[in-house]
Protein backbone atom coordinates (compact mmCIF):
# COMPACT_ATOMS: atom_id res chain seq x y z
CA UNK A 1 0.00 0.00 0.00
CA UNK A 2 1.36 3.30 -1.23
CA UNK A 3 0.79 6.38 0.81
CA UNK A 4 0.34 10.03 -0.58
CA UNK A 5 1.75 12.10 2.08
CA UNK A 6 2.15 15.80 1.46
CA UNK A 7 1.87 19.22 3.30
CA UNK A 8 -1.87 18.86 2.89
CA UNK A 9 -2.46 15.62 4.88
CA UNK A 10 -4.02 15.40 7.89
CA UNK A 11 -2.70 12.50 10.32
CA UNK A 12 -3.74 10.99 13.68
CA UNK A 13 -1.86 7.77 15.46
CA UNK A 14 -3.77 4.59 14.20
CA UNK A 15 -6.02 3.34 17.16
CA UNK A 16 -3.47 -0.03 16.95
CA UNK A 17 -0.48 0.88 18.65
CA UNK A 18 -0.17 2.65 22.34
CA UNK A 19 2.85 5.70 22.44
CA UNK A 20 3.66 6.52 25.89
CA UNK A 21 6.42 9.01 27.21
CA UNK A 22 8.89 7.25 29.64
CA UNK A 23 11.86 9.06 31.09
CA UNK A 24 11.79 11.71 28.40
CA UNK A 25 11.63 9.09 25.26
CA UNK A 26 8.65 8.49 23.69
CA UNK A 27 7.64 4.67 23.19
CA UNK A 28 5.57 3.66 20.44
CA UNK A 29 4.00 -0.50 21.13
CA UNK A 30 2.30 -1.47 18.32
CA UNK A 31 -1.11 -3.66 19.51
CA UNK A 32 -2.39 -5.61 16.56
CA UNK A 33 -0.08 -7.95 14.16
CA UNK A 34 0.85 -6.40 11.24
CA UNK A 35 1.90 -3.14 12.51
CA UNK A 36 5.58 -1.92 11.77
CA UNK A 37 7.61 -4.73 10.56
CA UNK A 38 8.16 -8.28 12.36
CA UNK A 39 11.59 -7.77 13.74
CA UNK A 40 10.60 -4.46 15.42
CA UNK A 41 8.35 -5.07 18.61
CA UNK A 42 8.83 -1.16 20.19
CA UNK A 43 9.69 2.08 18.55
CA UNK A 44 10.72 5.19 19.88
CA UNK A 45 11.38 8.81 18.02
CA UNK A 46 14.01 11.23 18.96
CA UNK A 47 13.15 14.97 19.91
CA UNK A 48 12.16 16.23 16.55
CA UNK A 49 10.01 13.24 16.04
CA UNK A 50 8.32 13.81 19.36
CA UNK A 51 7.29 17.12 18.55
CA UNK A 52 5.79 15.81 14.96
CA UNK A 53 3.67 13.56 16.56
CA UNK A 54 2.42 15.63 19.75
CA UNK A 55 1.32 17.55 17.20
CA UNK A 56 -1.10 15.01 15.10
CA UNK A 57 -4.06 15.96 16.27
CA UNK A 58 -6.40 15.00 13.60
CA UNK A 59 -6.93 18.56 12.48
CA UNK A 60 -3.60 20.01 11.90
CA UNK A 61 -1.79 19.57 8.69
CA UNK A 62 1.78 18.44 8.10
CA UNK A 63 2.67 22.43 6.32
CA UNK A 64 0.76 23.83 9.55
CA UNK A 65 3.03 21.53 11.94
CA UNK A 66 6.38 21.98 9.58
CA UNK A 67 4.84 25.93 10.02
CA UNK A 68 5.45 25.35 13.51
CA UNK A 69 8.22 23.32 13.77
CA UNK A 70 10.01 26.55 11.89
CA UNK A 71 9.74 28.70 15.00
CA UNK A 72 10.97 25.57 17.45
CA UNK A 73 14.11 24.36 15.74
CA UNK A 74 16.67 26.05 13.94
CA UNK A 75 16.60 24.54 11.28
CA UNK A 76 15.97 25.74 6.71
CA UNK A 77 12.02 25.51 6.26
CA UNK A 78 12.96 22.76 3.58
CA UNK A 79 14.82 20.70 6.25
CA UNK A 80 11.98 20.72 8.41
CA UNK A 81 9.43 20.39 5.84
CA UNK A 82 11.32 17.50 4.56
CA UNK A 83 11.65 15.41 7.76
CA UNK A 84 7.86 15.83 8.93
CA UNK A 85 6.91 13.92 5.89
CA UNK A 86 9.77 11.76 5.52
CA UNK A 87 8.73 10.61 9.05
CA UNK A 88 4.70 10.59 8.38
CA UNK A 89 5.42 8.90 5.26
CA UNK A 90 7.52 5.92 7.35
CA UNK A 91 5.04 5.87 9.45
CA UNK A 92 1.93 5.34 7.32
CA UNK A 93 3.60 2.68 5.73
CA UNK A 94 4.15 1.09 8.73
CA UNK A 95 0.68 1.54 9.87
CA UNK A 96 1.76 3.60 13.28
CA UNK A 97 -0.25 6.72 12.10
CA UNK A 98 -3.29 6.99 9.52
CA UNK A 99 -4.04 9.67 7.04
CA UNK A 100 -7.80 10.96 7.65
Amino acid sequence: MTSAIDGNSICTPSEDIVAREIEGELIIIPLASGIGDMEDELYTLNETGKAIWSRLDGKTTLGQIAADLMNEFDAPAADIERDVLGLLDELVRRRIVVVQ
